[in-house]
């Protein structure tokens, strides 16, 4: 499954920081999050950015994580080259994030 059939996203910018915030559509799904949702996947994802940092922060308490992708907006929103990447479409990228089935023999 992809990570839109478990999370929706919202983002931002700021300067060349973006961030983005995947949040579960229901609460037992967030263990799946934690899970598969890594700093290490996201980077891997977005690769061709080479940020200079990615920092994951989790919200448990809304079911939420929030990535913080810094470097990933060259030159700022206003003026980097690069087409559309705003937070927003990096956000939309994001969802198609590949994550495993949930099985009972899963923990």
């Amino acid at each position: 499954m992809q990570l839109a059939d478990i999370a929706h996203v919202r983002s931002g910018d700021k300067g060349d920081i973006a961030q983005i915030s995947v949040i579960a559509f229901r609460a037992a799904d967030f263990a799946l999050l934690v899970r598969w949702v890594t700093s290490e996947r996201v980077a891997e994802h977005f690769a061709a950015l080479q940020c200079r940092r990615l920092t994951r922060f989790e919200l448990p308490g809304i079911g939420a994580l929030n990535f913080v992708l810094e470097g990933a907006l060259p030159g700022g929103v206003t003026r980097t080259l690069a087409l559309d990447a705003h937070g927003k479409t990096l956000a939309m990228q994001l969802l198609s994030l590949t994550i495993p089935e949930q099985t009972d023999d899963q923990s």
